[in-house]
């Protein structure tokens, strides 16, 4: 079964539905694929805000230079200051579609502060921002007439023209471009074909990789290695930013404890009892976050400690609940009363800072290609991101984005080709589907152990070493099995697995996230780490 719109976007957080919006405004058909039901994004567990100018004790330098200290060298200035200056705008267009950011009783937006932020710059609904943006941006999805949403279709490949020459079909692949992609219906339990004139990837992050995460169950890094498989530049994969206080469980999934509990005051301790940010940086508990995980790691390995604490309980139980009822109410779920008692914390991993190299108009380096939010890599968080700068990136990039899409529309005569099926050919229903499970957990575990927040060159080429073994098996069993949504995600973690690894191991010094005991230095002259396939 084929479909044809003008253009695709690969899922449905803030990026692509605020894209998918603008750029239906401009009279395209637009389908948004996503894997799941469409409130479930990485948006809808964003806790802490939206970073922006918009008091007149801030502006526009502090801003940039704060996200450019934070970034490490690796930032690309021209991005930071057109994010920057240009997220003002897109603040005020969020709350015209109806989100509402919490007030003070005076009526002013209420502020708060984060690590690395100079001033209290981060916009916020409570301590639930992303749950409310994606809610009003759903609402304008829905009553939009060129806009068709379709629920539990996985993307599995980018069909480009170049594909389909050395397959043998009639195309000009004289410049590569991209004309669609194929995707499972999981429901329907087929693989359907979708037809574009241009796809926009925002698919999230790659928490899957890593054993704990703060990420939900569908960030399997889909949108990249669909974008590396299709021969599009991948950039600074070894930056993983591990938040510094998760709440610590038996648990794979770790719930967050916002920055902005930090922000507000909270102090670490270590299990003694004893405030030891001090020794480690000068701003305490509001430094950046690649310096807080790494003290709590330090902490935690000097002790044996499984855990440190975060105690706000200087706050009283009443403001908690108000200022963050959602954080509050998963502690009081978990046994903890914060109000009361301090929280045990521990590092896991959060966010990407790299992902599918960009310009400032969301175009990668394959003509039809766009990619915006966690996926994308443009420069705005260089080594290390900035905190609450992620939605402000996807917000001000989604609308680039869709004016970049409506001229690339405008001059070129695209047409949609009638694209050749899925070829599944005899393939047989697993009857090993335990493999995957044992894969999933030995590809989480290596990742966890060899290549976290503390590296070396002997933990990256052991993990190189076994990723590589395992894309092997799970190549195989790709190749000779019914594809299923389980599949598709392992096959896609063990690309971005063998990204991180390979990344990490090009860069020879310690910069931002990626800290190795055997560079503890920086190079005089910072440059990117990448890998492109040849298409």
């Amino acid at each position: 079964m084929q479909h044809s719109y003008d253009v695709l976007v690969v899922g449905s957080g803030i990026a692509g539905l605020s894209f998918a919006c603008k750029v239906a405004e401009k009279g395209y058909s637009v389908c948004i694929l996503t894997k799941k039901e469409r409130a479930e994004s990485n948006t809808n567990y964003a806790q802490g805000g939206i970073a922006a100018v918009t008091s007149q004790t801030d502006d526009f330098e502090l801003h940039v230079r704060d996200t450019l200290l934070a970034g490490d060298g690796l930032c690309d200035e021209q991005a930071v200051r057109s994010i920057v200056e240009e997220g003002p705008e897109r603040i005020r267009e969020l709350a015209a579609m109806g989100v509402s950011f919490t007030q003070l009783e005076d009526g002013r937006v209420s502020l708060h502060r984060e690590g690395g932020h100079s001033k209290r710059r981060i916009l916020h609904v409570k301590d639930l921002t992303g749950k409310a943006i994606e809610a009003a941006l759903l609402h304008a999805v829905d009553t939009h007439e060129n806009i068709t949403l379709r629920e539990h279709v996985h993307a599995i490949d980018l069909i480009t023209n170049r594909k389909l020459a050395l397959a043998g079909y009639p195309v000009n692949a004289a410049v590569p471009r991209v004309l669609g992609l194929y995707g499972y219906d999981t429901q329907l339990e087929e693989v359907q074909t979708f037809a574009s004139k241009a796809v926009m990837l925002c698919t999230g992050g790659i928490g899957q990789v890593y054993l704990y995460t703060t990420n939900p169950p569908i960030a399997t890094g889909d949108g990249i290695a669909m974008a590396f498989r299709a021969g599009a530049e991948i950039r600074d994969m070894e930056f993983i930013q591990f938040h510094p206080t998760a709440l610590y469980s038996d648990e794979d999934y770790r719930f967050l404890i916002s920055e902005a509990v930090r922000g507000e005051g909270a102090v670490l301790r270590n299990l003694q009892g004893e405030p030891f940010m001090a020794r480690y940086d000068e701003r305490k508990e509001l430094a950046p976050r690649d310096v807080v995980a790494r003290a709590i790691d330090s902490e935690m390995k000097k002790s044996g400690a499984r855990h440190v604490w975060l105690d706000i309980t200087h706050r009283d139980e009443a403001y908690l609940q108000e200022r963050f009822p959602h954080i509050h109410e998963n502690c009081r779920q978990a046994g903890f009363d914060m109000a009361k008692e301090p929280i045990p914390v521990v590092p896991a991993m959060h966010y990407l800072c790299g992902g599918v190299h960009t310009n400032l108009n969301g175009e990668t380096d394959l003509p039809g290609l766009y990619a915006c939010g966690e996926v994308a890599c443009t420069g705005l968080h260089g080594a290390n991101r900035l905190a609450s700068n992620s939605l402000l990136e996807a917000v001000v990039m989604a609308h680039r984005g869709a004016e970049a899409v409506g001229r690339y529309l405008k001059a070129n005569d695209l047409d949609r080709p009638e694209l050749p099926d899925w070829v599944g050919g005899d393939l047989e229903d697993s009857d090993e589907r335990v493999i995957l499970s044992h894969n999933s957990d030995e590809l989480k575990r290596t990742l966890w152990d060899y290549v976290g927040i503390v590296r070396t060159d002997k933990r990256l080429q052991r993990a190189q070493t076994r990723i590589q073994n395992l894309k092997r098996e799970i190549q195989e069993y790709y190749w000779n099995v019914r594809v299923e949504p389980r599949l598709l995600e392992l096959r896609n973690l063990v690309d971005v697995a063998e990204m991180i690894i390979t990344c990490a191991l090009q860069r020879k010094e310690s910069r931002g996230l990626h800290f190795t005991l055997d560079y503890p230095g920086k190079l005089p002259t910072p440059v990117h780490t990448g890998w492109t396939v040849r298409r």
